[in-house]
């Protein structure tokens, strides 16, 4: 992947952390939380998608996704996560945070992971169709742009994917 610009000592983002509770939240309690976050979307006509932003092992934001409630494509809920972040944060650099959420990021979403300088990503469900993550593309450690992050794939894979299955099927009358 080469070097990752987001060392230890950017994880201040602007505000100070307590440095031992970094780990205070684990991958799989944080996409418990994203999935919690994705059952409201469907309540407006949104896919299930759900995201966390974790800074310092705390939460700082969680979004799902509200494009038809909005009407706006860019309401993903990432992007929407990552926004709050900033205002929380006071910076839209975001270096040193996680963002979890239950759907691989599309391209216009990994390309906002990237401008945050965001430190790693975690998501679930792969997305063969549209994800810039390592399914279709890979915009996260693609060392032509000017930051790379880590990237955790498929925790609580069947879960995120048993979802957006029970989503669709009940759009689609199946």
């Amino acid at each position: 992947m080469g070097s990752n610009p987001t060392a230890s000592a950017d994880r201040d983002v602007g505000q100070s952390t307590n440095r031992d509770a970094v780990d205070t939240i684990d991958d799989w309690t944080a996409m418990g939380l994203a999935l919690d976050e994705a059952t409201s979307a469907p309540d407006h006509g949104d896919v299930p998608v759900g995201a966390v932003v974790l800074s310092g092992g705390r939460v700082m934001a969680s979004r799902h996704n509200q494009r038809e409630e909005k009407g706006d494509p860019t309401a993903h809920a990432e992007l929407l996560a990552l926004a709050d972040a900033a205002a929380a944060l006071g910076s839209w650099r975001l270096p040193g945070t996680t963002v979890v959420v239950t759907l691989e990021p599309c391209p216009m979403c990994a390309g906002g992971l990237v401008a945050a300088r965001v430190g790693r990503l975690v998501y679930g469900a792969s997305d063969p169709k549209a994800g810039a993550c390592g399914s279709l593309y890979n915009l996260c450690a693609d060392p032509r742009l000017n930051h790379e992050l880590e990237v955790t794939a498929g925790v609580r894979a069947d879960e995120a994917t048993g979802q957006l299955t029970t989503f669709f099927s009940s759009v689609r009358g199946a």
